[in-house]
């Protein structure tokens, strides 16, 4: 099987740049390039819209998003169940809504790097729902989302609580002089308490679903966002961006989904014990 070709197309999706891409996979851009055209090749459809400077997924791409993370998922779990892996080491498949990568979970994966040796990790992004649904058919063994489902057989922890600041490339005065206005999802209730509080004065110019990408698109196109405060920080301090005044900050709960009855249990709570927003 040629998963590289899956694991590839998914950060690319993911990154929306083929030289970031490249540098996460640790190959060379051009090895990126070879690894979408293949694809697209074998697919018979193209994933990517090169048409203008930024490149974005055709609505083929968003549909192998979905299918790519299940088919690398199964694989994972193929090999495990065969004895491919490791004996003496344990698989955790991690799920997460796309904007919430940046958000915590970057650094938690390095914590379980560096204090659980025992762990193989695998990581995949899903929808809310789509994680609902990995997680209840063992695909998943832990999933974060922003709303947790009250399912009786699936546990949720609550291990982070974001600040999102509005910020801007410009210093202003007041709402009412921010221009070129991302609308980053963070979820329902978030979104509609935007909404509410700004009414006529939010001017929605683009939607994104990650932190990230709307932070790296208004730095360089000029523009205002909320942003969680610690993505920004460095930016703040710099003067790239700048907080907007009076703007309400909100805060996004994220939590941790898993089954009650899971034979990974401990290495699960082992891992979330590794969030400093965990208490026994």
């Amino acid at each position: 099987m040629r998963t590289e070709l899956l694991m590839t197309f998914l950060e690319v999706s993911r990154t929306l740049h083929f030289r970031v891409a490249a540098e996460n996979l640790f190959v060379t851009q051009a090895a990126v390039s070879a690894r979408i055209k293949l694809l697209e090749e074998d697919l018979g459809v193209l994933l990517f819209d090169r048409a203008n400077k930024r490149l974005k997924l055709t609505a083929e791409g968003h549909k192998l998003v979905k299918h790519a993370n299940e088919i690398l998922t199964m694989w994972q779990k193929v090999k495990q169940d065969v004895g491919v892996g490791d004996a003496s080491s344990t698989q955790l498949f991690v799920g997460a809504m796309m904007s919430i990568w940046d958000m915590v979970l970057h650094d938690w994966l390095q914590k379980i790097h560096r204090n659980l040796d025992d762990v193989n990790l695998f990581t995949q992004t899903y929808s809310p729902l789509e994680l609902r649904k990995q997680v209840q058919n063992r695909m998943v063994d832990i999933a974060f989302l922003f709303e947790p489902p009250f399912i009786d057989d699936i546990e949720a922890k609550k291990v982070a609580t974001i600040p999102l600041k509005l910020v801007s490339t410009q210093a202003v005065n007041s709402i009412e002089e921010l221009e070129n206005w991302v609308m980053v999802d963070y979820g329902e209730s978030i979104n509609n308490q935007v909404i509410k509080d700004f009414g006529d004065a939010l001017n929605t110019r683009h939607h994104m679903n990650q932190p990230r990408i709307a932070m790296n698109f208004i730095l360089e196109a000029g523009g205002a966002a909320y942003l969680p405060n610690q993505m920004c920080f460095t930016e703040l301090r710099k003067q790239k961006l700048h907080l907007v005044p009076e703007a309400p900050t909100y805060y996004r709960d994220v939590y941790a989904i898993f089954l009650e009855k899971n034979h990974k249990k401990q290495i699960i709570e082992d891992a979330l014990q590794l969030f400093p927003f965990i208490r026994g």
